[in-house]
Protein backbone atom coordinates (compact mmCIF):
# COMPACT_ATOMS: atom_id res chain seq x y z
CA UNK A 1 0.00 0.00 0.00
CA UNK A 2 1.49 3.34 -0.88
CA UNK A 3 1.33 5.86 1.76
CA UNK A 4 3.31 8.56 3.11
CA UNK A 5 2.31 7.20 6.20
CA UNK A 6 3.95 3.93 7.42
CA UNK A 7 2.29 3.35 11.51
CA UNK A 8 2.08 4.14 14.74
CA UNK A 9 4.44 4.73 16.54
CA UNK A 10 3.66 6.00 20.04
CA UNK A 11 1.51 7.50 22.36
CA UNK A 12 1.75 9.75 24.93
CA UNK A 13 -0.46 10.59 28.08
CA UNK A 14 -1.37 12.49 30.90
CA UNK A 15 -1.81 11.59 33.93
CA UNK A 16 -2.68 12.88 37.48
CA UNK A 17 -1.43 9.65 39.27
CA UNK A 18 1.83 8.72 37.48
CA UNK A 19 3.16 6.65 39.28
CA UNK A 20 -0.69 4.35 39.38
CA UNK A 21 -0.88 5.08 36.17
CA UNK A 22 2.86 3.20 35.44
CA UNK A 23 2.43 0.50 38.03
CA UNK A 24 -1.24 -0.48 36.34
CA UNK A 25 0.50 -1.01 32.57
CA UNK A 26 3.91 -2.50 33.95
CA UNK A 27 2.30 -4.96 36.94
CA UNK A 28 -1.27 -5.61 34.81
CA UNK A 29 -0.29 -5.48 31.05
CA UNK A 30 3.60 -6.46 31.35
CA UNK A 31 4.74 -3.26 29.63
CA UNK A 32 8.64 -2.68 30.29
CA UNK A 33 10.01 1.01 31.71
CA UNK A 34 12.67 1.35 28.84
CA UNK A 35 13.28 4.91 30.68
CA UNK A 36 12.48 7.64 32.88
CA UNK A 37 12.89 11.14 32.18
CA UNK A 38 11.88 14.51 34.59
CA UNK A 39 7.63 13.64 35.36
CA UNK A 40 7.90 11.50 32.19
CA UNK A 41 8.07 7.44 31.88
CA UNK A 42 8.26 5.72 28.89
CA UNK A 43 7.02 1.95 27.99
CA UNK A 44 6.58 -0.93 25.59
CA UNK A 45 5.15 -4.31 24.87
CA UNK A 46 7.26 -7.40 24.49
CA UNK A 47 6.33 -7.25 20.51
CA UNK A 48 6.78 -3.13 20.00
CA UNK A 49 10.26 -2.90 17.93
CA UNK A 50 10.64 0.55 19.08
CA UNK A 51 12.61 1.57 22.72
CA UNK A 52 8.67 2.65 23.72
CA UNK A 53 5.07 3.20 22.43
CA UNK A 54 3.76 4.87 26.02
CA UNK A 55 4.83 7.68 27.69
CA UNK A 56 3.18 8.74 30.99
CA UNK A 57 3.55 12.17 31.75
CA UNK A 58 2.51 13.80 35.77
CA UNK A 59 -0.06 16.40 35.25
CA UNK A 60 -2.99 18.22 36.60
CA UNK A 61 -5.59 16.38 34.00
CA UNK A 62 -5.75 13.45 32.45
CA UNK A 63 -5.41 13.30 28.16
CA UNK A 64 -3.72 13.11 25.15
CA UNK A 65 -0.34 14.83 24.77
CA UNK A 66 0.44 13.53 21.16
CA UNK A 67 -0.20 10.37 19.03
CA UNK A 68 3.16 9.64 17.07
CA UNK A 69 3.60 8.60 13.43
CA UNK A 70 6.29 7.23 11.41
CA UNK A 71 6.29 8.08 7.30
CA UNK A 72 6.96 5.47 4.82
CA UNK A 73 10.62 6.75 4.14
CA UNK A 74 12.77 9.85 4.25
CA UNK A 75 11.20 11.14 1.24
CA UNK A 76 7.67 10.11 2.55
CA UNK A 77 8.59 12.43 5.88
CA UNK A 78 9.19 15.41 4.11
CA UNK A 79 6.62 15.04 1.29
CA UNK A 80 4.02 14.38 4.56
CA UNK A 81 5.34 17.50 6.24
CA UNK A 82 5.35 20.01 3.40
CA UNK A 83 1.33 18.78 3.10
CA UNK A 84 0.67 19.69 6.63
CA UNK A 85 2.60 22.71 6.67
CA UNK A 86 0.38 23.62 3.93
CA UNK A 87 -3.00 22.76 5.79
CA UNK A 88 -2.11 25.58 8.44
CA UNK A 89 -1.93 22.87 10.80
CA UNK A 90 1.81 22.67 11.47
CA UNK A 91 3.49 23.65 14.62
CA UNK A 92 7.29 23.00 13.09
CA UNK A 93 10.24 20.91 13.30
CA UNK A 94 11.68 19.45 16.62
CA UNK A 95 14.93 17.12 17.33
CA UNK A 96 14.53 16.87 21.09
CA UNK A 97 12.28 14.01 22.06
CA UNK A 98 13.72 10.85 23.58
CA UNK A 99 14.69 8.12 21.12
CA UNK A 100 12.75 10.15 18.60
CA UNK A 101 14.67 11.79 15.77
CA UNK A 102 14.04 14.91 13.29
CA UNK A 103 9.86 15.40 13.53
CA UNK A 104 7.66 17.24 12.52
CA UNK A 105 4.86 18.60 14.76
CA UNK A 106 1.14 19.15 14.20
CA UNK A 107 -2.28 18.75 15.28
CA UNK A 108 -5.44 18.04 13.77
CA UNK A 109 -8.22 20.88 13.04
CA UNK A 110 -9.82 19.63 16.43
CA UNK A 111 -6.28 20.03 18.01
CA UNK A 112 -5.09 16.67 19.28
CA UNK A 113 -1.27 17.15 19.38
CA UNK A 114 0.61 14.80 16.50
CA UNK A 115 4.15 14.24 15.37
CA UNK A 116 5.66 12.66 12.26
CA UNK A 117 9.12 11.46 11.62
CA UNK A 118 11.34 9.14 10.19
CA UNK A 119 14.22 8.47 12.35
CA UNK A 120 13.97 6.63 15.64
CA UNK A 121 15.36 4.37 17.71
CA UNK A 122 15.12 0.93 17.66
CA UNK A 123 14.97 -1.23 21.10
CA UNK A 124 18.12 -3.18 22.01
CA UNK A 125 17.33 -5.97 24.42
CA UNK A 126 19.36 -6.01 27.42
CA UNK A 127 20.87 -9.74 28.09
CA UNK A 128 17.75 -10.39 30.79
CA UNK A 129 15.28 -9.32 28.13
CA UNK A 130 16.47 -11.02 24.90
CA UNK A 131 14.48 -14.04 23.53
CA UNK A 132 15.48 -16.71 21.41
CA UNK A 133 12.48 -16.14 19.14
CA UNK A 134 14.42 -13.89 16.87
CA UNK A 135 11.39 -12.23 15.07
CA UNK A 136 10.06 -11.04 18.92
CA UNK A 137 12.61 -7.93 20.34
CA UNK A 138 12.35 -8.81 23.70
CA UNK A 139 10.84 -11.89 26.17
CA UNK A 140 7.38 -12.52 26.88
CA UNK A 141 7.12 -10.80 30.56
CA UNK A 142 6.60 -13.00 33.33
CA UNK A 143 3.70 -10.47 34.84
CA UNK A 144 0.14 -10.10 34.49
CA UNK A 145 -1.06 -10.37 31.26
CA UNK A 146 1.04 -8.98 28.95
CA UNK A 147 0.13 -7.02 25.92
CA UNK A 148 1.80 -7.49 22.72
CA UNK A 149 2.04 -4.39 21.16
CA UNK A 150 0.05 -0.75 20.57
CA UNK A 151 -2.91 -1.18 18.53
CA UNK A 152 -4.35 1.94 17.91
CA UNK A 153 -6.30 4.88 19.32
CA UNK A 154 -9.68 6.90 19.26
CA UNK A 155 -10.08 10.39 19.02
CA UNK A 156 -12.64 12.11 20.43
CA UNK A 157 -14.11 15.01 17.78
CA UNK A 158 -16.48 18.05 17.51
CA UNK A 159 -16.90 17.17 13.69
CA UNK A 160 -16.25 13.94 11.86
CA UNK A 161 -15.87 14.69 8.48
CA UNK A 162 -13.59 18.08 9.00
CA UNK A 163 -10.62 15.51 11.35
CA UNK A 164 -11.55 12.39 8.68
CA UNK A 165 -10.63 14.66 6.02
CA UNK A 166 -7.67 15.71 6.94
CA UNK A 167 -6.45 12.57 7.82
CA UNK A 168 -7.56 11.11 4.31
CA UNK A 169 -6.38 14.33 2.17
CA UNK A 170 -3.20 15.19 4.18
CA UNK A 171 -2.00 12.20 5.98
CA UNK A 172 -2.65 9.80 3.55
CA UNK A 173 -5.29 7.37 5.37
CA UNK A 174 -7.83 5.22 3.85
CA UNK A 175 -11.60 5.24 5.40
CA UNK A 176 -12.26 1.50 6.00
CA UNK A 177 -15.45 1.99 8.04
CA UNK A 178 -18.33 5.10 8.72
CA UNK A 179 -21.04 5.26 10.74
CA UNK A 180 -23.76 7.61 9.60
CA UNK A 181 -26.05 8.85 12.06
CA UNK A 182 -29.36 10.67 12.25
CA UNK A 183 -29.65 13.28 9.31
CA UNK A 184 -27.05 11.73 7.22
CA UNK A 185 -24.34 13.03 9.92
CA UNK A 186 -21.01 10.93 9.85
CA UNK A 187 -20.63 9.91 13.99
CA UNK A 188 -17.46 7.77 13.01
CA UNK A 189 -15.21 7.00 11.09
CA UNK A 190 -12.49 4.02 11.32
CA UNK A 191 -8.73 4.83 9.91
CA UNK A 192 -5.60 3.05 8.52
CA UNK A 193 -2.54 2.70 6.31
CA UNK A 194 -1.81 -0.96 6.56
CA UNK A 195 -4.16 -4.30 6.05
CA UNK A 196 -5.28 -3.50 10.00
CA UNK A 197 -9.14 -2.17 9.99
CA UNK A 198 -7.63 0.92 11.93
CA UNK A 199 -4.50 2.79 13.50
CA UNK A 200 -7.13 5.62 13.87
CA UNK A 201 -10.48 5.77 14.86
CA UNK A 202 -12.76 9.25 15.22
CA UNK A 203 -16.07 9.53 17.10
CA UNK A 204 -18.47 13.05 16.99
CA UNK A 205 -17.77 13.92 21.00
CA UNK A 206 -21.86 13.68 22.20
CA UNK A 207 -20.82 16.91 24.19
CA UNK A 208 -19.55 18.85 21.52
CA UNK A 209 -16.29 19.38 23.19
CA UNK A 210 -13.55 19.44 20.80
CA UNK A 211 -9.82 18.01 20.92
CA UNK A 212 -10.20 14.83 23.63
CA UNK A 213 -9.66 11.68 24.06
CA UNK A 214 -11.22 8.23 24.10
CA UNK A 215 -8.74 5.56 24.29
CA UNK A 216 -5.23 3.67 23.49
CA UNK A 217 -5.87 -0.32 22.90
CA UNK A 218 -3.12 -2.62 23.17
CA UNK A 219 -3.37 -6.10 21.35
CA UNK A 220 -2.96 -9.54 23.03
CA UNK A 221 -3.66 -11.99 20.07
CA UNK A 222 -5.27 -14.15 22.08
CA UNK A 223 -9.32 -13.40 23.18
CA UNK A 224 -8.54 -16.05 26.26
CA UNK A 225 -5.92 -12.99 27.50
CA UNK A 226 -9.39 -10.83 28.10
CA UNK A 227 -11.27 -13.46 30.34
CA UNK A 228 -7.76 -13.79 32.07
CA UNK A 229 -6.95 -9.82 32.45
CA UNK A 230 -10.56 -9.23 33.31
CA UNK A 231 -10.61 -11.93 36.38
CA UNK A 232 -7.11 -9.72 37.32
CA UNK A 233 -8.89 -6.45 37.47
CA UNK A 234 -12.15 -7.98 38.90
CA UNK A 235 -10.06 -8.89 41.71
CA UNK A 236 -7.87 -5.40 42.19
CA UNK A 237 -10.65 -2.85 41.63
CA UNK A 238 -9.72 -2.14 38.33
CA UNK A 239 -13.53 -0.68 36.49
CA UNK A 240 -13.99 -2.35 33.46
CA UNK A 241 -16.65 -0.38 31.16
CA UNK A 242 -17.50 -2.68 28.60
CA UNK A 243 -16.56 -6.33 27.59
CA UNK A 244 -15.02 -8.65 27.00
CA UNK A 245 -17.43 -8.84 23.71
CA UNK A 246 -16.86 -8.23 20.29
CA UNK A 247 -17.55 -5.64 17.94
CA UNK A 248 -19.46 -5.63 14.65
CA UNK A 249 -17.12 -2.23 13.38
CA UNK A 250 -13.74 -3.99 13.21
CA UNK A 251 -15.32 -7.52 14.03
CA UNK A 252 -12.40 -7.30 17.11
CA UNK A 253 -12.72 -9.00 20.43
CA UNK A 254 -12.40 -6.10 23.06
CA UNK A 255 -12.56 -5.05 26.77
CA UNK A 256 -12.59 -1.38 28.14
CA UNK A 257 -11.20 -0.30 31.40
CA UNK A 258 -9.70 2.63 32.99
CA UNK A 259 -6.00 2.95 33.76
CA UNK A 260 -5.70 4.76 37.17
CA UNK A 261 -5.37 8.58 36.03
CA UNK A 262 -8.17 8.06 34.20
CA UNK A 263 -7.76 7.53 30.76
CA UNK A 264 -9.55 4.32 29.02
CA UNK A 265 -7.45 1.83 27.51
CA UNK A 266 -9.17 -0.91 25.07
CA UNK A 267 -7.58 -3.91 25.00
CA UNK A 268 -7.54 -5.94 21.92
CA UNK A 269 -8.63 -9.79 21.84
CA UNK A 270 -7.25 -10.38 18.04
CA UNK A 271 -6.71 -8.24 14.97
CA UNK A 272 -10.17 -8.18 13.82
CA UNK A 273 -10.26 -8.79 10.33
CA UNK A 274 -7.72 -7.33 7.77
CA UNK A 275 -7.62 -5.73 4.39
CA UNK A 276 -5.41 -6.37 1.18
CA UNK A 277 -8.10 -5.28 -1.64
CA UNK A 278 -6.42 -1.81 -3.10
CA UNK A 279 -10.21 -1.41 -4.29
CA UNK A 280 -11.46 -1.23 -0.58
CA UNK A 281 -14.94 0.26 -0.57
CA UNK A 282 -16.06 2.00 3.03
CA UNK A 283 -18.15 -0.20 4.67
CA UNK A 284 -21.17 1.96 6.05
CA UNK A 285 -23.21 1.23 9.08
CA UNK A 286 -26.44 3.77 9.41
CA UNK A 287 -26.72 3.72 13.36
CA UNK A 288 -30.08 5.82 12.96
CA UNK A 289 -31.41 1.82 12.25
CA UNK A 290 -31.33 0.01 15.34
CA UNK A 291 -30.42 -2.90 14.06
CA UNK A 292 -27.07 -1.38 12.45
CA UNK A 293 -26.41 0.88 15.66
CA UNK A 294 -26.50 -2.74 17.75
CA UNK A 295 -24.71 -5.20 15.71
CA UNK A 296 -22.17 -2.36 14.73
CA UNK A 297 -20.86 -1.33 18.50
CA UNK A 298 -21.60 -5.16 19.60
CA UNK A 299 -21.31 -8.11 17.70
CA UNK A 300 -22.25 -10.05 21.04
CA UNK A 301 -21.82 -9.55 24.36
CA UNK A 302 -24.34 -6.72 25.96
CA UNK A 303 -24.45 -3.57 25.30
CA UNK A 304 -21.78 -0.15 26.26
CA UNK A 305 -23.18 2.47 28.87
CA UNK A 306 -23.79 5.56 28.36
CA UNK A 307 -19.84 7.10 29.65
CA UNK A 308 -18.59 5.42 26.29
CA UNK A 309 -20.33 7.98 24.34
CA UNK A 310 -19.61 11.02 26.96
CA UNK A 311 -17.00 10.24 28.69
CA UNK A 312 -13.66 11.23 27.66
CA UNK A 313 -10.24 13.06 28.95
CA UNK A 314 -10.24 15.78 29.70
CA UNK A 315 -13.76 15.47 31.20
CA UNK A 316 -15.92 17.49 30.34
CA UNK A 317 -18.05 19.70 33.07
CA UNK A 318 -20.73 17.35 34.17
CA UNK A 319 -19.35 14.29 32.40
CA UNK A 320 -17.15 12.36 34.46
CA UNK A 321 -18.20 8.67 34.78
CA UNK A 322 -19.92 8.71 38.53
CA UNK A 323 -22.55 11.70 36.56
CA UNK A 324 -22.75 10.21 33.61
CA UNK A 325 -24.29 7.16 35.30
CA UNK A 326 -26.83 9.28 37.00
CA UNK A 327 -28.15 10.43 34.11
Amino acid sequence: MNTDIAQLVSIALYSPKPDESVAFFHDLLGMEISHREGQSVYLRAYEDFYQYSLKITEAAQAGVEQVTWRASSPESFERVAKRIEASGLGIGWTENDYAHGRAYKFCTPDGHPMKVLWDLDYFQAPPELKSNLRSRPSKRPLRGVPVRRLDHVNLMVSDVPTNRGFMTAVLDFHVREQKIGEGGVEVGAWLSVSALVHEIALMRDATGSRGRFHHVAFWYGAPQHLLDIADIFSERDVQIEGGPAKHGTTQAYFLYCFEPGGNRVELFGDTGYLIFDPAWKTVVWNVANEVDLEKSTIWFGGQLPKSFYRYGTPVAPGHGLAEISKQ
